[in-house]
């Protein structure tokens, strides 16, 4: 008999896979899976992404920036603004159109984002220091394909054939 989880006998394997993912939520929300050392807890969440989509994909608009990152161009605004206050984002215009803003990763903003990535690679060392390398390798690559699956969910086009999500 295989596992397959799309069987209609099967809650058991499915209400422990809800369970799991529940408990890994709360326990990242309250560790903020924050790393190691002193620089542990001291990066938010929407600030970690927000400097990190910076990183990878260079300068851009809010509106660029938000639609990557699937969130809403007010939220980005309110993210952003603290980020700017404490020196880890720039705002400057945009070269083509000085009346659009770009926001940009500073040189403090990378260090900070640097340091806090390494801190965090240390925690995920230390937590699964026991495991074997295709083990973090399929671990890495079933979380992976999980978060493409939630977030194709999540996008406009995926809610169409869900249910509304109701808010607690």
């Amino acid at each position: 008999m295989s596992m397959d989880m799309t069987t209609v006998g099967d809650t058991g394997l499915l209400d422990a896979l809800q369970h799991e993912v529940a408990l890994f939520a709360r326990r990242a929300e309250q560790t903020r899976l924050g790393g190691v050392g002193q620089v542990r807890n001291s990066m938010d969440r929407a600030a970690y992404l927000l400097l990190n989509r910076l990183d990878k994909e260079g300068p851009m608009g809010v509106k660029a920036l938000a639609a990557s990152m699937g969130i809403d161009s007010s939220t980005v605004t309110r993210q952003v603004a603290p980020l700017v206050d404490t020196g880890l984002v720039k705002r400057t215009s945009h070269p083509e159109d000085g009346r659009a803003v770009v926001l940009q990763l500073s040189p403090r903003g990378k260090s900070r984002l640097e340091e806090v990535r390494s801190s965090r690679r240390q925690l995920m060392d230390e937590l699964t220091q026991d495991w074997q390398p295709a083990e973090r390798e399929a671990f890495c690559s079933l979380l992976t394909r999980f978060n493409t699956a939630l977030s194709a969910r999540m996008s406009p086009q995926g809610m169409a054939g869900a249910e509304p999500a109701q808010e607690s």
